[in-house]
């Protein structure tokens, strides 16, 4: 997947936050036909991930930069995925 957008899903055990999250990437990279790589990291199991990110997940990275933080609006999303595409 050398082509496909880097995104990176900081996440908890048991958040339903970030259950979301993932599913909404899933989804918009579906509708856009855009490959995603998504890397999914539990800041529960680093001590400075969790000291770093605490509460505030999921933090969404697409393509090495911040993008969203407890929601993933599916519309900047798609725009993201575009741009990154071109």
């Amino acid at each position: 997947m050398s082509d496909a957008v880097p995104i990176v899903i900081y996440t908890r055990t048991e958040c339903h936050l970030c259950d979301e999250a993932e599913a909404t990437v899933r989804e918009v990279a579906d509708e856009t036909d855009v490959p995603v790589d998504i890397d999914l990291v539990n800041v529960d199991t680093d001590d400075e991930l969790r000291e770093q990110y605490g509460e505030r997940v999921p933090y969404v990275y697409v393509d090495d930069r911040p993008a969203f933080k407890f929601r993933v609006d599916a519309d900047r999303l798609r725009e993201k995925l575009t741009a990154a595409r071109e």
